[in-house]
């Protein structure tokens, strides 16, 4: 199989956590010399603005979960349009295999590969599995996870289910930390809200960092935020004369990795799997209004790992602020989480996946 090129789809879009990973998965089998093509829509395309080497084909659709009667016949009609889209393109493409990357733009092109009879996987990195891909189950041959114990899944179909690990990009999963002394008198602190950024970051946190001043804390702030929020924080931290970065949205994170202590985040499954594999000592803020609550069960996870510490939306006013504190007096917390994190490893995900596809292909 590996001697000649084969055609795959990877079916994707929405929010950096779907396209992420799936980015990762084409520059992988582009390397293998397999022929790759991702769909995506609209609101994934803006993450591939700075990749040119990937073919991309934009498949809009949407989601029936609508409050409103009429916006959901409208989004109803979207999944319709965007299948006989699906459809016409796999015709033409004709791929071996598809690859669905979770979140409903892979729902019609998934559907329509199933129509066409050609196999389709799916791939969940949350611990719960999400809406499309429990629907897309009966019907994928393989689930890919990222940790056995995803929930939500119905037990008659335990048998699809392969441990994969996370799909990461390369130089995440090959990431060596620079040799930068940090000044120890302060703390350095990342502060991420995702691949949108978190607006509730930009309004409560900078509050927080205020106290610490107050209480003698020193901190280094490297702060992701919207791009409206860019000159409030500047002010903010410049009046109260706190060291500052504030960045907005970036695909070269990692290059703040060697210049912090700990990160604050969503519970992303993407973002978390990244900081997990560089050892980052993680601080989850889970987004509350997350599908199914997944950020939550993330977090949760996590926590229960040692990998990461775990505060609400609703507790940032009471908790943040302690949780500094204690961090302030003994960095060896830190220390700690690193060495939990040190005993968990993706970087054998690609090995197991490309064992997934070969399995597949040689036995379709």
């Amino acid at each position: 199989m590996t001697n000649f090129k084969k055609k795959i789809l990877i079916a994707t879009g929405g929010t950096g956590g779907h396209i992420f990973p799936a980015y990762s998965l084409a520059k992988y089998f582009i390397k293998k010399n397999f022929t790759i093509k991702i769909t995506t829509d609209k609101r994934g395309l803006k993450y591939f603005k700075e990749e040119n080497d990937i073919k991309l084909k934009v498949i809009n659709s949407s989601t029936v979960f609508k409050k409103n009667f009429f916006k959901s016949v409208i989004s109803f009609l979207e999944i319709i349009f965007a299948f006989f889209n699906s459809f016409i393109f796999l015709l033409s493409f004709k791929p071996k295999i598809v690859f669905g990357m979770g979140g409903y733009s892979s729902f019609p092109v998934c559907m329509a590969a199933w129509v066409l009879r050609i196999p389709f996987v799916i791939y969940e990195n949350n611990l719960y599995v999400g809406k499309t891909n429990k629907y897309l189950l009966p019907l994928a041959k393989k689930l890919l996870v990222s940790y056995s114990s995803i929930e939500g899944i119905n037990y008659k179909y335990k048998s699809k289910i392969a441990e994969i690990g996370n799909i990461l990009r390369e130089e995440i999963l090959n990431f060596e930390k620079e040799n930068i002394k940090l000044d120890e008198k302060k703390i350095h602190i990342l502060i991420l809200g995702g691949s949108q950024a978190a607006k509730i970051f930009g309004e409560k946190i900078p509050e927080i960092f205020k106290m610490c001043k107050k209480v003698n804390i020193n901190v280094k702030v490297f702060q992701q935020c919207l791009p409206n929020q860019n000159n409030f924080l500047e002010d903010v931290y410049k009046k109260n004369n706190i060291e500052f970065e504030v960045f907005n949205f970036t695909h070269d994170i990692k290059k703040y990795f060697s210049k912090i202590d700990f990160a604050i985040t969503r519970a992303g499954s993407s973002m978390l799997a990244e900081l997990l594999n560089c050892r980052i000592p993680i601080l989850s803020i889970p987004l509350p209004s997350s599908a199914d609550n997944h950020q939550l069960k993330n977090a949760k996870f996590f926590q229960k790992k040692g990998y990461s510490f775990l505060i609400e939306e609703k507790e940032i006013d009471i908790k943040l602020l302690p949780l500094i504190k204690s961090v302030h007096r003994d960095k060896e917390i830190l220390s700690l989480m690193k060495s939990k994190q040190k005993l968990h490893t993706d970087k054998d995900v690609f090995t197991k996946v490309f064992a997934e596809t070969e399995n597949l292909i040689i036995n379709d």
